[in-house]
């Protein structure tokens, strides 16, 4: 039987992708844990306090319920991380370590850690970002993500952990709050259009960045992880995209719900990392080993982030 553990299940990702293994796995058979307290559904199951720089602690939730899969996801974000880099790169290195280290030498079976189109940077490709391609970050998320790839590979090919990962885009969904990254004004601006009417964008309205509904990120990783290891052959982390838009594309479908809605333009510092990104990614290589298919474009995603947080407005 499969056990697994979520590290950082109250993240954006981890709040849906810990309901989605429950909803696969069982709910006692999937161990949520963060270092902040679970709320609504994720307080329903079996949930731990947990700093995954504390390694004893890690080891012993490993070794007392036998885990066969974790899911790493807690790290410091893009825009987080530019205030603190030293406390970045310990929590987003250290982590990773941690956790590929305990893999290789207990009954962990299978790693899941996510990347990042961070890796990118100026000197990569703006439109349609290979697979392989010029990396050259300038945050240190970004540096510690490519370092990250580095490594799962490294650990996959010396010590045949079976580590798997995909490049996340911007990921947009309704049951998380922003986290701290670049991105994240395609989440924020739905709240301040039911809430406030109005959104001041820290990036420029042609800013082009790629990005993804959240339930096609939580599949894509479902998918990932049960795909037969020998289809997986990508070892550092899969490219894997479904759209791309501009914050004044994504304002203009949110206008046509609400045509009350308005917006204004103040970049910040998150604007120099935004331009160091792509425009688009090629996951044609996702598509290829393991059939990914993406289901959400941007019509789609609009109607049903606005859907869902107006049955919830009472919590925004």
């Amino acid at each position: 039987m499969e056990k697994v553990l979520v590290i950082g299940a109250c993240g954006q990702i981890g709040s849906e992708l810990t309901l989605a293994l429950r909803g696969v796995y069982g709910t006692d058979a999937v161990i949520a844990t963060d270092i902040n307290k679970p709320e609504d559904e994720l307080a329903e199951g079996p949930f731990f306090m947990l700093n995954i720089l504390q390694k004893k602690d890690l080891l012993q939730l490993i070794e007392k319920h036998e885990i066969t899969q974790i899911y790493l996801l807690a790290a410091i974000l893009s825009a987080k991380g530019e205030a603190n880099p030293r406390t970045t790169w310990e929590l987003n290195m250290e982590g990773l370590l941690n956790v590929l280290e305990y893999a290789r030498n207990s009954s962990v079976k299978k790693v899941f850690w996510p990347s990042s189109i961070a890796v990118f940077g100026s000197l990569t490709p703006k439109v349609a970002a290979p697979q392989d391609t010029i990396m050259n970050p300038d945050t240190v998320y970004g540096i510690s993500k490519l370092a990250g790839e580095r490594l799962c590979e490294y650990y996959f090919e010396k010590f045949k952990v079976d580590v798997r990962s995909l490049r996340f885009p911007g990921l947009i969904g309704y049951k998380s709050r922003p986290g701290g990254g670049t991105t994240d004004f395609a989440v924020d601006i739905f709240h301040k259009a039911l809430k406030e009417k109005t959104y001041e964008c820290f990036l420029a309205e042609n800013t082009l960045l790629p990005m993804m509904y959240m339930d096609d990120a939580v599949r894509a990783t479902l998918e990932l992880m049960d795909a037969d290891s020998k289809k997986v052959k990508v070892r550092s982390s899969y490219n894997i995209s479904a759209m791309s838009f501009s914050p004044a594309e994504l304002f203009r479908e949110i206008n046509r719900y609400r045509p009350d809605f308005t917006i204004t333009y103040k970049p910040d510092f998150r604007q120099k990392i935004a331009d160091n990104w792509p425009n688009s990614i090629d996951d044609t290589q996702a598509r290829k080993d393991w059939a990914w298919e993406h289901q959400y474009g941007l019509t789609d995603m609009v109607k049903t982030m606005l859907s869902n947080l107006e049955k919830n407005l009472i919590n925004l």
